[in-house]
């Protein structure tokens, strides 16, 4: 039996789902993109040295070392979400974010424990890290589940408006930090108040999320009593060549989006000269942008197709990430704002036709277990090592350019893993039939 279509779910719904799906997802990436924004600063609280770079690198490093736990935070919240249902895992997840998030901001600094505060920050963003796993790809399967075939792409869109417009609101936070406290101030105490704002924010997004059902395609599954009684071996048995092609392509997604939304905040500093408060200010401006167009980005998809987009995203990031680092590192403040504007572009079509291909590459009885896999091992991989990448290959070969011979060849690698891919902008997310045998959702009708 194939469940009711999603064009009976009504638009008061769909906005519902919109609102906390997107809010849900703005408390997690505000929550971690603090941490990129105020990188400088945490350096000098938790690994104080005689050399900043050095500093730095270890910062970074933390940044890294949490993401390599999104992918267990991936099996675990997935396996959960393709059991339970997508609704109380995403509970779970804000949940854990939210608090973590707090406690950061309550966290001693080296100066009062010594060791202990980078192990403790460490062990936390651990935590930060497996809520992230279970996050992004549950919010995609949630939202794309209610949403009209024909115009998938445009609804998941305001997933990634969500997460732009949470780094552009982290943004805010730490440029208005940076521009009314003295330095003192921001070492002493400042930095710890966007950390602390996750607790009401979370408690917000957790009533919005619980006051919602749970969508008409695994309701459907539910009835069906087709529920996957192991979603993992399924997924691995299954999806696994899907999974390698569209976990290529989210590659490019995973570092054009952490080059652009937290390392470029940095590289404006180091590479290009400017303060500290004009370089949040100039990703403060990208980051609407990105968020203002992610929309648009979604009408091209439902309208070309998901290979299309695939396509125009890997090639126009290959062709402007040169001129958007050699305009950053100009210490221009104009030149840097256009520079960042264009690697936002290509950043904001991988992730639009990323959110829609996370949950039409594979069907509901795995869905979040096997996007969730696939979305955090290529983050992992190539998102949470990009700001220590980019600091490395500067640091190696000496050219503040380097990190964007390294975005063209993952974009290479992208334009093949996402080619690969069958064409599913028009498939239907709904048949239980056909995902009872392990099959990829079908063609509607």
């Amino acid at each position: 039996m194939t469940s009711p279509s999603t064009e009976q779910v009504s638009p008061q719904t769909l906005r519902r789902v919109i609102i906390a799906a997107g809010i849900g997802n703005f408390v997690e990436w505000f929550d971690f993109a603090v941490y990129g924004f105020l990188a400088t600063t945490i350096a000098q609280q938790f690994f104080p040295s005689g050399d900043a770079s050095a500093a730095l690198l270890k910062t970074f490093a933390v940044f890294a070392v949490a993401f390599a736990f999104r992918p267990l935070g991936g099996i675990f919240f997935g396996m959960l979400g393709d059991r339970i249902g997508r609704k109380r895992t995403l509970a779970m997840t804000i949940l854990l974010m939210a608090g973590a998030t707090t406690l950061i901001g309550l966290l001693p600094t080296y100066a009062a424990i010594g060791v202990a505060a980078p192990i403790l920050l460490s062990l936390i963003r651990c935590a930060q890290g497996f809520s992230a796993g279970g996050e992004y790809a549950g919010a995609c399967a949630y939202l794309m589940e209610h949403a009209p075939s024909d115009k998938r792409a445009w609804y998941g869109s305001f997933v990634p408006v969500s997460t732009f417009s949470a780094f552009a609101a982290a943004a805010v936070v730490a440029y208005a930090l940076e521009a009314s406290l003295s330095a003192e101030a921001m070492g002493s105490w400042g930095w710890r108040l966007p950390f602390l704002i996750a607790a009401p924010l979370g408690l917000v997004g957790l009533y919005l999320r619980w006051k919602l059902d749970e969508t008409p395609a695994f309701q459907a599954v539910k009835q069906e009593h087709a529920v996957a009684h192991s979603p993992l071996k399924e997924t691995l048995c299954n999806h696994g060549a899907a999974i390698c092609c569209l976990g290529a392509f989210v590659s490019l997604t995973a570092l054009s989006f952490y080059m652009f939304t937290t390392y470029f905040a940095t590289y404006l500093q180091v590479a290009g000269g400017l303060s500290r408060a004009m370089a949040l200010l100039v990703s403060l401006i990208a980051l609407i942008f990105a968020a203002a167009i992610c929309p648009l980005a979604g009408l091209y998809s439902d309208r070309v197709g998901r290979r299309v987009t695939v396509m125009t995203a890997c090639v126009l990031l290959m062709v402007v990430v040169y001129p958007s680092f050699l305009m950053a590192s100009s210490g221009s403040f104009a030149a840097s704002i256009v520079g960042v504007m264009l690697l936002a572009v290509g950043a904001v079509l991988c992730g639009v036709v990323t959110a829609a291909l996370l949950s039409e590459t594979f069907p509901t009885r795995t869905r979040y277990t096997a996007s969730a896999i696939t979305y955090n091992m290529a983050y992992t991989i190539f998102g949470g090592t990009a700001p220590l990448m980019a600091t490395w290959l500067i640091s190696t070969t000496g050219s503040n350019l380097s990190p964007a011979f390294y975005l063209i060849a993952v974009a290479l690698l992208a334009l093949a893993g996402g080619l690969a891919l069958p064409e599913t902008s028009r498939i239907s997310l709904h048949d239980v039939g056909a995902e009872e045998k392990g099959a990829a959702p079908v063609l509607s009708r």
